[in-house]
């Protein structure tokens, strides 16, 4: 029997204010201080640099504040690494307040002057920002007009950072919208993109449709307070979609503060037409979403990660159709953001807000497919499918056709709710040869006249684990034992940050590491687009998907008995899991994906043996990392080491006896290249110390497989390198962070993997 199943309920029901309300009391949107830009100098000025009449023209312009990235709570425009600094600005006052104060962040000692005289002298050093109230016998120093604000402050050890502001001490407005960091760095394929030829690849490999229409290019957009719930009726600019509101290819390069709401608007061509519904997909959106169209609220969404569809057939007219999309984002609180912090450093990067994949609209007929399921058993040669039907009861049945290329191998045609079928001599799906089978689905009517189509494929295999003779658990594909070998991929990029520049770029990422002698991509608290998984179904590579992270920390005692989860609210749990569930159901029918990771070094972990339990029943055809480098709880298949830079793994045969033992991070060895630095002014890193030359970088990795080779004879059944790239700070990738520069060939690497898979 064919079942009529509901669209899930989750992508539109979710209140906006739901998710927010647990947020920290917002500033207005107005009272923001003044982000005049400083004269500052790192040189001893002469005499009187502290009084208005100093002449400063000499001295460089800066924005504020200025210090070194990685202090504290420090918002940095300016990078200084120098001992002193001295700082002048001029301030304007409409009147001066009862109470005047300093709002500032010190690090380390600090002299503040006010029109050539001393108000306020600290020394040590502050880890925030402090309201400083100026001594009332002080105060008449101040003048209503402008004002000379100086500043001297002197760096003796650790991080150092100053920002100065005068405030009203009885109304202290909220700090300067911060910038995002504006590299030069761009790759190949970023300098090509155009609003014409932006990402108009079809988005959704596995259940596709020729009926389609790409909404990527310019739209208007405009920043507004977050109170405000009508459309703006003044526009900013225009942000070529899918780039978020921070990056380079979007064309703006802002930030989105937590009191903000980002708005979108363009038209787009449609028409109504009996028997057929329209659709509206967007492939991510970061974070909290609500769709007009027409002026009608055609739903909302909560959850930056995933695909969402709206039906629109209600809400459209004859011709051009006017859209508009508004977007909240918090970006750190309890949501799920992976590596994105509004103050980025170390190993966190910039944050992304608003639309970062594909939008699309499509016309179905009333009785369509809505989705598939699709798995395989390779000892068999099973293809199992499970049609979700959206139905006007016209369906009679479900035809399947398998082809091998163009050979039609098996077929399908009847009324069931689960459909299986057998394809003889089936060739399994590996890493060495990837094979998938192309589906074609169709819904029939009684007279057998085809309803809708969709496309799709699967790769038919069986993902296992197995004990050796030496009792050691392994991994297995197919039925045969195999090493899992790849590196720690981020999914960064220079001009797209979360959305790579192009279908062809992303597609060069997979294809340089399979070359290299990957077998394997670990994906990194992120998830991609749909068409990267596509491609690494095509290119035989496995991956290891984790959950994207976010939320409150426990602490991280990594391998240690007796570890602690966090404590999570229910709603904020709900979230968690209702996020968790979309990215399975989206990505379950890749034969690439063999690993789920719920949790990575205790980031967000909480619940862990209830979500564990979850994801295992959830999904009992992969293997499940529970926490990969975290708090490993007895849940799920594997135990999994963060080690830095070398490999190790804590073996206890009692505690690990029963879970394949992985070392899923390792690595790190950093090299600067310059030229292809995303800051060549801040401190660029990687683990155990930067080399001092290329030689001793090869070196340093080659001792690192040799260390990864030793434990896999030991019992490790899998390694993950870090890593792909760089990415902003983090200098320790295989190639530069504009893939324009690779520092190991792939033909080298590929040689020296091959003891891994003896």
């Amino acid at each position: 029997m064919i079942m009529n199943v509901p669209r899930r309920p989750d992508i539109l029901t979710l209140s906006l204010g739901a998710i927010f309300a647990l947020l920290p009391a917002l500033e207005s949107y107005a009272e923001r201080l003044d982000s005049t830009p400083w004269k500052y100098s790192l040189e001893q000025p002469a005499d009187g640099w502290q009084s208005a009449a100093f002449d400063d023209s000499g001295w460089t312009t800066g924005e504020g504040g200025f210090g070194t990235r990685g202090t504290p709570n420090a918002r940095i425009g300016t990078v200084w690494k120098t001992n002193d600094i001295w700082l002048r600005k001029t301030i304007s006052l409409d009147n001066v307040p009862a109470h005047p104060a300093l709002l500032m962040h010190y690090d380390e000692d600090t002299e503040v002057f006010i029109n050539g005289e001393l108000v306020v002298s600290k020394t040590g050093w502050a880890d925030n920002y402090q309201t400083i109230p100026i001594e009332e016998s002080k105060r008449g120093i101040l003048k209503a007009g402008e004002n000379t604000l100086a500043v001297h402050c002197r760096q003796n050890n650790g991080g150092q950072y100053i920002d100065v502001h005068v405030v009203d001490g009885d109304h202290v407005p909220s700090l300067p919208k911060m910038k995002p960091f504006v590299s030069e760095l761009i790759t190949k394929w970023g300098s090509e993109v155009t609003p014409d030829n932006v990402w108009q690849e079809y988005p959704r490999p596995q259940m596709a449709r020729d009926n389609w229409n790409n909404l990527n290019g310019n739209w208007d957009y405009a920043v507004t307070d977050i109170k405000q719930t009508e459309q703006p009726r003044a526009w900013d600019g225009e942000i070529l979609v899918p780039f978020c509101l921070e990056s380079k290819l979007g064309g703006v390069q802002e930030l989105l503060s937590e009191d903000e709401a980002l708005w979108y608007r363009r038209t787009f061509p449609s028409r109504r037409a009996d028997g057929q519904r329209t659709l509206l997909h967007f492939e991510a959106v970061d974070y909290a979403s609500e769709v007009f169209v027409n002026g009608t609220s055609v739903g909302k969404h909560v959850g930056g990660n995933t695909p969402f569809t709206l039906d629109i057939s209600e809400a459209i007219k004859d011709g051009d159709n006017q859209l508009i999309v508004r977007v909240e984002d918090a970006t750190e609180a309890w949501q799920l953001n992976g590596k994105q912090r509004r103050n980025p450093g170390g190993i966190m990067y910039t944050q992304v807000s608003g639309i970062w994949q594909t939008v699309w609209t499509e016309q179905v007929p009333a009785s369509h497919i809505a989705d598939l399921t699709i798995t395989t058993d390779a000892q068999t040669g099973t293809i199992t499918i499970i049609p979700e039907i959206e139905s006007s009861d016209a369906v009679a049945k479900v035809s399947v056709v398998v082809k091998d290329a163009d050979q039609v191998v098996a077929n399908y045609s009847g009324v069931a709710d689960e459909i299986a079928i057998t394809v003889p001599h089936a060739k399994r799906w590996t890493p060495d040869s990837p094979q998938l089978y192309h589906l074609e689905v169709a819904l029939l009517d009684s007279n057998d006249k085809v309803l809708d189509s969709v496309n799709s494929y699967a790769g038919i295999r069986t993902v296992g684990k197995i004990r050796d003779k030496d009792g050691n658990l392994r991994m297995t594909l197919n039925g045969e034992v195999i090493f899992h070998w790849g590196p720690l991929d981020q999914g960064w990029w220079p001009d797209g940050l979360l959305t790579p520049p192009s279908d062809e770029g992303m597609k060069f990422d997979i294809e340089w590491l399979k070359a290299a002698g990957f077998n394997m991509i670990r994906k990194h608290i992120k998830i991609e687009p749909r068409r990267y998984y596509y491609y690494c179904d095509q290119i035989g590579m496995m991956v290891w998907q984790d959950q994207v992270s976010g939320g409150k920390n426990p602490p991280w005692t990594r391998m240690d008995k007796n570890p602690v989860d966090a404590e999570w609210p229910d709603e904020q749990h709900e979230q968690f899991m209702l996020e968790f569930e979309r990215m399975i159901d989206e990505l379950e029918n890749h034969p690439c994906i063999v690993i789920w990771g719920p949790f990575n070094e205790a980031w967000g972990q909480h619940r862990t043996m209830e979500v564990g339990k979850w994801t295992v029943e959830r999904d009992p055809s992969r293997l499940v990392n529970i926490a990969s480098g975290g708090n490993f709880w007895p849940v799920g298949d594997i135990a999994d080491q963060h080690s830095y830079p070398n490999p190790s793994f804590p073996f206890d045969p009692a505690r690990y006896k029963d879970y394949v033992r992985v070392v899923g991070e390792f690595g790190g060895h950093g090299y600067p290249v310059e030229g292809h630095l995303w800051d060549a002014s801040r401190e660029n890193w990687g683990y155990g110390g930067l080399p001092k030359t290329k030689a001793e970088y090869r070196d340093r990795y080659v001792k690192s497989l040799e260390i990864l080779d030793q434990l896999r004879l030991q019992g490790i059944a899998g390694g993950v390198y870090t890593q792909t790239t760089d990415v902003e700070g983090e200098i320790n990738g295989l190639m530069s962070y504009d893939r324009k520069v690779i520092k190991i060939p792939a033909e080298e690497l590929h040689e020296l993997h091959q003891r891994l898979y003896e």
